[in-house]
């Protein structure tokens, strides 16, 4: 008898052992968000890039690389870093017209090539999760549109796919035309010399971290030349512009921004990678794709019948992660690191995070602009 006790107290300490472990699971399955963990990094960054000169310094040499893959900008004094796109205008213009006074050419592709390997030493440890980890902007409109949403305004879900289709091509405009094209044109003397650094001059990024240093010094319309004056309106309309968007719409800058363009010829390079093994219930489903803040259509409709993982990682993707999180089936969508799975899609990380989700969403400071409650569809939101 004392055996057969001590056997079903045993079992039941085993039993209940188990029993708690699966409970410890379920309730750290539960608060588990990557979505979370990326806006705590993502702040982190930010704070650090925006406001890091008291760590790193405050003169340009003392910035950490003067290449950063983000676009952190070198107008703000009190940041610790600044992005590629800053020094390679200006080696594109000024490097042009020495190579073509001396006829030493070195002093075009020197410059340029240091920069553009300084940029790739970090790209590659990272990718294109320097968009949607650690870019200040990328954050501050992701705020925005927070802010937005809480305030109970109507949110543009996703772009149609003609639209998509149609921004898609910007962001190459924006490389080609205003970091390398203009600056090129200007060091040549076919163009005013006020279009050597053309993108700086209406970058959002200018504007928003010089205001988040309590300054409006870059706010203003420079009337000095026809030039600056319409690249100093342009700047200040388009960040109006992206602020506008960013309540009720996900990223509208990320869409055209050059950098984001630069990410995408060097991607196929970088250790992070988007990888998926579709099946037929992908057809179906699009979950990946609505919650996707770029409107990536593609992580719906490719690669749902191979036999083993593909890279994914489309030339608009951040690697925010967001449409492994909202997979409901188990390893379709991976984030991997050296070809190691770091983040896989699963039924129930996918149940508690969009449970979570949706708690999230009946949170509302005011609703200034009132539900149709007749056309509310189930959908997923950031």
């Amino acid at each position: 008898m004392s055996s057969d006790r001590l056997s079903s107290a045993s079992g039941s300490s085993v039993t209940g052992c188990a029993s708690a472990t699966v409970s410890t699971r379920k309730r750290f399955a539960s608060w588990k968000n990557l979505t979370l963990l990326r806006r705590m990094v993502q702040l982190c960054m930010f704070i650090f890039l925006v406001y890091g000169a008291t760590v790193v310094g405050f003169y340009a040499a003392d910035k950490l690389s003067g290449a950063l893959p983000s676009l952190s900008c070198a107008y703000d004094e009190n940041g610790a870093d600044y992005c590629a796109l800053i020094p390679l205008q200006h080696q594109v213009d000024h490097g042009i017209s020495r190579a073509q006074s001396s006829g030493n050419w070195l002093m075009l592709f020197l410059p340029v090539l240091t920069t553009i390997g300084t940029f790739m030493l970090m790209f590659v440890v990272l990718n294109k999760a320097f968009c949607g980890w650690i870019c200040p902007l990328g954050f501050f409109q992701e705020v925005a549109h927070l802010i937005g949403q809480k305030l109970g305004l109507r949110k543009v879900d996703s772009l149609s796919s003609r639209w998509v289709d149609r921004v898609r091509p910007v962001k190459f405009l924006m490389l080609g035309g205003l970091v390398f094209g203009l600056p090129a044109l200007s060091g040549l003397g076919f163009v005013s010399g006020d279009l050597g650094d053309p993108f700086c001059k209406i970058c959002p990024s200018r504007i928003m971290t010089t205001l988040m240093n309590g300054t409006n010094q870059e706010l203003y319309v420079n009337t000095s030349s026809p030039g600056y004056m319409v690249l100093s309106v342009t700047g200040d309309f388009l960040f109006g512009l992206m602020v506008a968007m960013a309540l009720t719409l996900r990223q509208p800058f990320c869409r055209i921004c050059p950098l984001l363009a630069m990410h995408a010829v060097f991607r196929k390079l970088g250790l992070a990678r988007l990888v998926k093994q579709g099946s037929g219930r992908c057809d179906r489903c699009g979950l990946c794709a609505q919650a996707c803040p770029m409107d990536i259509r593609e992580l719906q409709t490719d690669f749902n019948h191979v036999a083993k993982p593909q890279d994914i990682t489309h030339a608009d993707c951040t690697l925010c992660g967001r449409c492994v999180e909202f997979c409901p089936d188990k390893d379709v969508l991976q984030l991997r690191y050296l070809g190691q799975p770091i983040f896989s899609s699963s039924p129930g990380y996918f149940k508690a995070r969009n449970k979570t989700q949706k708690a999230w969403d009946r949170i509302q400071l005011l609703e200034l602009q009132p539900e149709d409650k007749s056309q509310r569809k189930q959908q997923v939101t950031p």
